[in-house]
């Protein structure tokens, strides 16, 4: 028997976070297309099909199915004065038992970088994660060179973890990684010792 679709949709201060959907294609590869230069240096090396419609079309269903199986949250970030897509972020990897945990991805377009949207967007996710979804832990890593990335995460609450060695193949080369954290009732740093 399939599971109930389920919806998603954060809002925040100027966005709707949402699923993608099939409408979504041309915008979408239009964005990414001319944020290539920008996002190389940061993402995994792009697939040859990677903006068709097809592979569009795939990543539409895999949202679908993967908010209905609880493994992730992927959702686009659309600006609400004028309903543009800025980029998108995903709580993926959502480990439930003990762990109660998720991995953080995200990717602003180039013209929107810069605006506070992906700060908007990671608090509001991360809020998502700890009081609907009831995770503990949310994860981020990022390249040890990109300075926004680092800098988001920090403003948004996440804490420098250490590195990961060889974390993620980055625009063809496997890189290292730092790692941050942001915990639901953060103690780090804290003691019951009175």
């Amino acid at each position: 028997m399939l599971g109930r679709k389920r919806k998603v949709r954060i809002e925040t201060e100027r966005m709707t976070l949402r699923l993608p959907g099939h409408g979504d294609y041309r915008e979408w590869a239009s964005l990414r297309s001319s944020s290539l230069e920008f996002l190389t240096p940061w993402e995994p090396s792009w697939a040859t099909d990677h903006l068709t419609r097809k592979s569009f079309t795939n990543r539409v269903y895999w949202a679908q199915r993967s908010v209905n199986n609880g493994n992730a949250v992927p959702v686009f970030l659309e600006r609400r004065e004028d309903k543009a897509i800025l980029g998108a972020i995903t709580l993926d990897n959502i480990r439930r038992g003990p762990a109660q945990a998720g991995t953080l991805g995200y990717w602003m377009g180039q013209r929107y970088a810069r605006h506070g949207y992906m700060r908007e967007a990671i608090s509001a996710l991360v809020h998502y994660a700890f009081t609907v979804l009831d995770l503990s832990r949310v994860e981020a890593a990022c390249l040890p060179e990109n300075a926004a990335s680092r800098g988001v995460l920090e403003k948004s609450g996440f804490k420098y973890e250490g590195v990961a060695q060889s974390y993620l193949q980055i625009n063809g080369r496997w890189r290292n990684h730092v790692l941050f954290a942001n915990l639901r009732g953060d103690r780090r740093g804290k003691t019951d010792v009175g």
